[in-house]
């Protein structure tokens, strides 16, 4: 597998963009675009509560961290972690500073409840991905916190999650290395998306740009 030089590395956190829209992705991440709405400032908000207080605590048999920076280079991606738990158990690995063995555990923070699609799921196997190649260590599984419901949903991290995973880390580095902007496909999640405006979902009906004009100057 290839090894991405660091500036080449793309955001971690892309892959829910791309997993939602490839096309909100590349106007995000390639065309710097960007809008906000009510859904990303609340699920802003609650990220920063989330990485709120010290980088490191320990409750009871836990370990807890907040905030974390990762990074992977077969992936060629880096982020943050909103809260990375170490459990106390026999057979983990080791930290520096920190007596016995630990079992390591991330969990991402999103707003609202549990969604039809994947893409929560797919970031926080980045986020495993990633943490595997900096601990040298094997994750089973992660958490997802929903603002709304306010439970954890428990998140295995199996071999096909790993593969949609790698796939489309690879793609996405192949749309940004051309710079290319994949057109849209109208749903009904368009509604939602804080680029509608920019995006203009509607016109990837119209067959062609010229299409498109001549029908405009018809009008006039």
């Amino acid at each position: 597998m290839k090894d991405y030089r660091e500036e080449d590395f793309l955001m971690l956190s892309g892959i829910q963009h791309y997993a939602f829209c490839p096309r909100q992705w590349a106007l995000i991440h390639i065309e710097q675009q960007w809008k906000e709405n009510y859904f990303t400032i609340d699920g802003n908000i609650l990220h920063e509560n989330a990485h709120n207080g010290e980088m490191t605590e320990k409750r009871k048999n836990i370990l807890i961290t907040r905030g974390m920076p990762v990074f992977s280079r077969t992936l060629g991606i880096s982020g943050n972690c909103d809260v990375v738990e170490f459990h106390a158990v026999e057979g983990g690995i080791t930290l520096q500073n920190y007596e016995g063995r630990y079992n390591v555990v991330p969990i991402e923070y999103k707003r609202g409840k549990p969604k039809e699609h994947d893409a929560d799921v797919l970031q926080l196997c980045a986020q495993a991905i990633c943490l595997e190649e900096m601990l040298v260590c094997e994750i089973e599984k992660g958490y997802l916190y929903y603002g709304e419901t306010r439970r954890r949903l428990e998140v295995l991290f199996d071999k096909e999650i790993r593969k949609r995973v790698t796939d489309s880390f690879m793609k996405m580095h192949e749309y940004y290395e051309r710079r290319h902007t994949p057109k849209a496909k109208p749903t009904k999640a368009c509604q939602s998306c804080s680029l509608s405006e920019i995006c203009l979902p509607k016109l990837s009906k119209i067959s062609s740009v010229k299409t498109y004009m001549e029908n405009n100057l018809k009008e006039t």
